[in-house]
């Protein structure tokens, strides 16, 4: 959808918990994985400063 949308290029996806894993992450491209949510805000600051 975001392809779709021409919106990836300015969107970052980062899953996690449970129900998935980092190599389904890497699968679908997203930018991140974290594990928990905390892992999550670690993420979403390296993918800011960078």
């Amino acid at each position: 959808a975001l392809d779709a949308e021409g919106l990836r290029a300015k969107t970052k996806v980062i899953i996690g918990g449970g129900p998935v894993s980092e190599r389904f992450a890497e699968q679908i491209g997203a930018d991140a994985y974290a594990f928990d949510a905390v892992a999550g805000v670690r993420a979403i600051k390296e993918l800011i400063a960078n």
